[in-house]
């Protein structure tokens, strides 16, 4: 049994929505966001780093369509792709005027770029830009994503990482994309230190009911230099077991509606940089386990998710 069969991967969405293998182009602008240049907060997420959300992106320095030739060339020379998405991933990718917005995003629309993928922050999405990304889905028929940090639904906890923004600001985030029909991909974090199993559920309905369409799960790791890896050599926090974040991310596709696409299980970050990344483990082989135990257990996505659509109400039918 393969993670296909237990829950419903990005990788075979893809496969099938487009007919063959996929690849997402890594994208990096020279931006920052509104919880480290002042305008919200400065320091930005306890957690984050200097680099943002990637350490594989190639030089900012690049314009945008450089990167995505090179990128191309190297994917296509290993795993003989054909069709690409444009995915824009450091920081928040919509904040920054709108003319420059509109002038990144049509610098990525080249040959065999199906889908443009855009990650930002919740408190980060203007109509405006949304209707320009319509016009852009429209005119040149590519399939839009846009990809939500959130972490986590439990705002203190939101609070204790310094986010910037509560629960509040995604779901008017959410509400508004759905307005255009673009994929909504939400990012979760399934092993913050101030969270429970209690939040893993919550995580799972919170984003069933708003109908989201993809999922990416990240194991917290600690980067060098942040408030976070100072917090962790004072011992202030703990982190979790490997096997209760197997335990939790299971849990969380369990009670997940199966019809959600889960881009990934479990996050990675390069050991040098950091004092704590998946417990000294390759993230894959944690995927395997993962999967192992769901098999073992007779488990899939979505075997839990009964709780919508009036739940008590359905004693009488």
């Amino acid at each position: 049994m393969n993670e296909i069969d237990v829950y419903n991967t990005y990788s075979n969405y893809l496969k099938d929505r487009y007919g063959e293998k996929v690849y997402k182009l890594p994208i990096s602008l020279r931006l920052s966001c509104p919880n480290r240049d002042g305008f919200i907060s400065r320091g930005g997420c306890t957690f984050c780093g200097e680099e943002g959300g990637s350490f594989e992106n190639l030089s900012n320095r690049l314009r945008v369509r450089q990167q995505i030739s090179r990128n191309m060339d190297y994917i296509r020379n290993r795993y003989k792709a054909e069709k690409f998405i444009a995915y824009f991933q450091s920081f928040s990718n919509t904040y920054l005027p709108l003319e420059e917005f509109k002038e990144y995003i049509n610098e990525s629309i080249v040959e065999d770029i199906v889908g443009i993928s855009i990650s930002t922050r919740p408190d980060c999405i203007d109509d405006r830009y949304l209707e320009f990304l319509r016009e852009v889905q429209d005119r040149h028929n590519l399939d839009i994503t846009i990809e939500l940090g959130l972490q986590t639904v439990n705002y203190h906890s939101l609070m204790k990482i310094n986010r910037g923004h509560t629960l509040g600001e995604f779901i008017d985030a959410v509400m508004r994309i759905k307005k255009y029909q673009f994929r909504i991909c939400t990012h979760l974090i399934l092993n913050l230190p101030w969270d429970s199993m209690i939040d893993v559920i919550e995580n799972a309905k919170v984003l069933s009911a708003l109908g989201v369409d993809e999922v990416k799960l990240h194991s917290l790791y600690i980067v060098k230099g942040t408030k976070m890896a100072e917090e962790y050599e004072r011992h202030e926090i703990q982190m979790i077991s490997k096997e209760e974040y197997m335990k939790r991310v299971i849990t969380f596709l369990e009670y997940l509606d199966p019809n959600i696409v889960i881009q990934r299980i479990i996050g990675r970050a390069p050991e040098e940089d950091t004092l704590f990344v998946n417990w000294q483990e390759s993230w894959w082989k944690i995927r395997d386990e993962i999967v192992e135990m769901m098999k073992e257990r007779k488990t899939c996505q979505g075997m839990k998710f009964n709780y919508l659509g009036g739940k008590a109400i359905k004693r009488f039918n």
